[in-house]
């Protein structure tokens, strides 16, 4: 039977008892593993491991207006190689995007691409007591979602062994991210993902899931930013120092939305890897 694939890549290897879709590269990439079917389609991560791995992960939503497709991993290991350099594992995930799709798949998708990177740590190479989640604007929100409204597991019939798997992370980046989504859902030309039923839109706004349990975030956001404003970091930032959750939130003057200046983007990568190293060190 042919299905459509959000990476509109033909299945080449059946990996394990639970579909995964998976083509393997130099290195050790494996691309395009299934992670969940929905609605006709297979929706999939790439695993791409560190020359020397110290057994850490990072998790990038693939998102971007919610919208997702896949990058090329050389593309990936380009914009990313600062991570890998440091030795950890790039985990990109993907979701079914706009304009099909609203927010509230995008959420329900990473949450259950999580618990499935989780299930198959060992086969990855992955401490999954040692995973973190990052993403940039609808991938900050995506971050957000799956950091703030995590659970160990949602039995379902039939025993899935991956749902059944927690979807915790460790700690998330989050690049200028929206947190409310209330007064912004419905209707949007640019932004088709948020055309959704506004009674959903509490389910899916991070500011409203902080709590004493959440891991460590960081933040970092532009006092420029006309897309998405500094405000969102701000508020979602006092949010969880209210309930005493470790949270760090990085502005940057004069920055506006995608951090277009080769000194915030240093920056941006040397906060990050200090994050990190406090974050997921193996000691």
């Amino acid at each position: 039977m042919n299905r459509r694939s959000i990476t509109c890549i033909r299945s080449v290897l059946v990996l394990t008892a639970v579909v995964a879709t998976t083509i393997f590269g130099g290195d050790g990439v494996q691309e395009d593993i299934v992670y969940v079917e929905r609605d006709g389609l297979e929706v999939t991560y790439d695993v791409v491991p560190a020359s020397d791995p110290n057994g850490a992960a990072v998790l990038l939503m693939s998102s971007g207006g919610w919208f997702s497709g896949k990058q090329p991993i050389d593309r990936v290991t380009e914009r990313f190689g600062f991570l890998l350099d440091a030795g950890y594992t790039l985990v990109p995930i993907r979701h079914r995007s706009a304009p099909d799709f609203k927010v509230p798949d995008a959420v329900a998708d990473v949450q259950h691409a999580v618990r499935h990177v989780r299930y198959h740590a060992k086969d990855y190479g992955i401490d999954a007591a040692r995973m973190a989640v990052m993403g940039f604007s609808s991938g900050g929100h995506l971050t957000l979602m799956i950091a703030l409204d995590s659970d160990d597991g949602t039995p379902t019939e039939g025993n899935d062994s991956v749902a059944n798997t927690s979807n915790h992370v460790t700690a998330g980046i989050a690049y200028f991210p929206p947190v409310d989504l209330e007064n912004i859902v419905g209707p949007s030309e640019r932004f088709p993902a948020l055309d959704f039923e506004p009674s959903l839109a509490t389910s899916v706004s991070p500011i409203n899931f902080a709590d004493a349990e959440d891991p460590p975030i960081l933040f970092l956001h532009g006092t420029a930013d006309e897309l998405v404003p500094l405000q969102n970091s701000t508020r979602m930032h006092e949010a969880l120092a209210s309930v005493g959750v470790e949270s760090k939130l990085s502005v940057f003057e004069g920055a506006g939305h995608g951090f277009r200046d080769p000194a915030d983007q240093a920056r941006a990568r040397s906060e990050i890897l200090a994050f990190l190293t406090s974050q997921l060190s193996s000691n």
